[in-house]
């Protein structure tokens, strides 16, 4: 007899910063939704990605890391990941093999009292090495014991996300877990998010691949055209940094640093949208942008 029942639902994906979440929502969704990089706070949004089949639709979320907020930006940022754990039908909590268990507890407690399935996913396991006489599989056999003693229900899943080891028996397990529900979004539509949101993170993904220090977490990147025919998207984009100094650094000698960026994003942009690509990047100074509830409004980071 065939099941005509169709599934869909909420799957989020939350966790501490850089345990390679925005990688696993990439090879989930098989599409490059959020920006990875090797450093932490890469997410400042929470990113939708979708998956469709004629019998369900996932709608995963990318989320950012779980930190203690220091200004408004990661006040923002934390709501937008404790939000994910309000809407969620599959909660995926992300950690690695070098974590330690009790980072930030206090958004841990709120992911133990969730009434939805949690799978736990213990990712970076190729990073586990043979060494002290301990095996790699004995030392996963005692990280799984200390993720068990913290949340009990859930259910513990080892991967590699970077590998795609594990990723296909996760997969089938989310659809095992969906509840039956129409489909929420149409079926081609890929995420929630407009073309222009993806242009100004491949740009700030350019940055944090080519900046050092504070100077990546101090930029927002905002759209200011977006104009597109058959073959062809122009566009001017803006990046903001919070100080003269920080402009000239972005900028660089003879607009050396700037070019590279901006030849760079490009690349992929063209890669992203399978069209030639005209862009156009300046840089301003937005004093304490990060600190600004006004401005922080209106660059899209009200979690509501």
């Amino acid at each position: 007899m065939v099941d005509n029942r169709h599934k869909a639902g909420f799957v989020n994906i939350v966790g501490n910063p850089n345990v390679g979440k925005s990688t696993l929502m990439n090879q989930l969704v098989g599409e490059r939704i959020s920006i990875a990089t090797f450093k932490a706070q890469t997410t400042r949004h929470r990113i939708m990605g979708i998956v469709n089949t004629p019998e369900m639709q996932i709608v995963f979320s990318d989320t950012p890391g779980v930190l203690k907020p220091n200004y408004k930006l990661q006040e923002s940022m934390l709501a937008f990941s404790e939000s994910a754990l309000q809407d969620a039908d599959v909660l995926l909590y992300v950690t690695d093999v070098v974590e330690n268990p009790e980072k930030n507890m206090n958004f841990l407690e709120k992911v133990q009292q969730l009434n939805v399935p949690i799978i736990l996913l213990i990712n970076k396991i190729d990073e586990l090495a043979n060494d002290s006489g301990q095996s790699s599989q004995d030392k996963l056999s005692g990280i799984v014991e200390r993720w068990h003693l913290l949340l009990p229900k859930a259910e513990i899943l080892p991967i590699s996300a970077k590998n795609k080891f594990g990723t296909d028996v996760l997969l089938k397990r989310i659809q095992e877990l969906l509840p039956e529900s129409p489909a929420f979004f149409d079926k081609d539509q890929l995420t929630d998010k407009p073309a222009r949101f993806f242009v100004s993170e491949i740009i700030r993904e350019k940055i944090l691949l080519y900046y050092d220090k504070e100077i990546p977490y101090s930029v927002e990147v905002s759209v200011e055209r977006f104009k597109e025919d058959d073959k062809h998207i122009h566009i001017n984009a803006v990046i903001y940094v919070e100080r003269d100094s920080q402009k000239g650094i972005i900028i660089g000698h003879q607009g050396v640093a700037l070019k590279k960026v901006s030849t760079e994003a490009r690349k992929s942009l063209e890669k992203f949208f399978d069209k030639a690509i005209y862009l156009e990047i300046f840089v301003k100074v937005d004093k304490d942008w990060r600190s600004s509830e006004r401005e922080l409004n209106n660059f899209g980071y009200n979690p509501e």
